[in-house]
C-alpha cells in the first residue's frame, strides 16, 4: 500500500480546491471577452444663461475716527454713527436691512521720520452693512451717508433678491443645449441617443463686486450725489449629461 505524507496530502488538496474554483469561474462566463456588456456612452456639457436686472443693493458703511484719547475717538465715532443711522432711515431703509458687522477699538502707534515711536492714537471702527431695495434712490443715500459722517464706504453689490425663476430658466435652456449637442454627434457618428444615464449641474451666482469704495480720515463731503448704475446680471448653468447610445 502507497503512503503518502501530511505536506503531500495537503499540496494535493489546493490543487483541487484551485481546479475546482477555476472551472467554476470559468462556467459562469464562458468565452464572455472582458469589454463585453459594458454600455456605449455619450457625455456633453450644456450651458443656459438668464438675465437678471438687479433689484437690490448691498452697501457697506462705516464711520472712522482717530483720537490720542480713546474716550474721544469713541465720543466722535458714536455721534457721527447716529446721524449715519438717522440718514439711512429717511430712505425707509428698515431695522433689519442695517446691521453692524464690526466694531472695533485699538490703540496704533506713532512714529517719527527715524522710526522712534512719538506716541499712540485710539482708532476706532464702526461699519454697518445696509440693504437697498430702491436703487433709484442709490447716488442720493451715498451722497446722505458721507455728509453725515460716513467715511469708509467699502463696496456695493447688486443682486437680485429671488433667483429661483431665473435658475429654472437657466436649467431649462441649458438641457436644452445638451440635447442639442447631443443629437448632433449621434447623427455625425452614426448612433442613436438612448436613455439619459447620468446628469450633473453647476450654476454661476454672480461674485460681489466694489463699485465705489473708499476711506477719509476726517470729514468728507458730497458736492453731488454720486452716478451709479446697477447694470445687468447674468446667472449661467452649465449641466454635464450623459447618454446611452443605442
Amino acid at each position: 500500500m502507497r503512503t503518502y505524507s501530511l505536506l503531500t496530502l495537503i499540496l494535493i488538496g489546493a490543487l483541487l480546491l484551485t481546479g475546482c474554483a477555476s472551472g467554476q469561474a470559468f462556467a459562469q462566463t464562458p468565452g464572455t471577452p472582458a469589454s463585453e456588456g459594458t454600455p456605449r456612452t455619450l457625455s456633453v456639457t450644456g450651458t443656459g444663461k438668464s438675465y437678471l436686472e438687479p433689484d437690490i443693493a448691498y452697501i457697506y458703511i462705516g464711520v472712522h475716527t482717530e483720537n490720542a484719547e480713546a474716550g474721544k475717538a469713541v465720543t466722535e465715532n458714536t455721534t457721527r454713527s447716529q446721524k449715519v443711522i438717522e440718514a439711512l432711515k429717511k430712505f425707509n431703509i428698515a431695522d433689519k436691512d442695517i446691521q453692524t458687522t464690526n466694531f472695533s477699538i485699538y490703540p496704533q502707534q506713532q512714529f517719527d521720520s527715524q522710526g522712534k515711536v512719538t506716541g499712540v492714537i485710539y482708532v476706532v471702527d464702526n461699519t454697518v452693512y445696509v440693504a437697498l431695495r430702491d436703487l433709484s434712490k442709490i447716488g442720493e443715500l451715498l451722497d446722505a451717508v458721507v455728509n453725515a459722517g460716513a467715511n469708509n464706504i467699502s463696496g456695493i453689490t447688486f443682486d437680485v433678491e429671488d433667483k429661483s425663476a431665473a435658475l429654472s430658466e437657466a436649467r431649462a435652456a441649458a438641457m436644452a443645449d445638451a440635447r442639442r449637442q447631443a443629437e448632433e454627434l449621434a447623427k455625425a457618428a452614426g448612433v442613436t441617443l438612448g436613455e439619459i444615464m447620468n446628469i450633473s449641474t453647476y450654476a454661476s451666482i454672480p461674485t460681489p463686486y466694489p463699485i465705489y469704495a473708499g476711506r477719509g480720515g476726517g470729514d468728507v463731503t458730497m458736492l453731488s450725489p454720486v452716478p451709479i448704475s446697477p447694470g445687468q446680471t447674468i446667472l449661467q448653468v452649465d449641466v454635464s449629461v450623459t447618454y446611452a447610445l443605442k
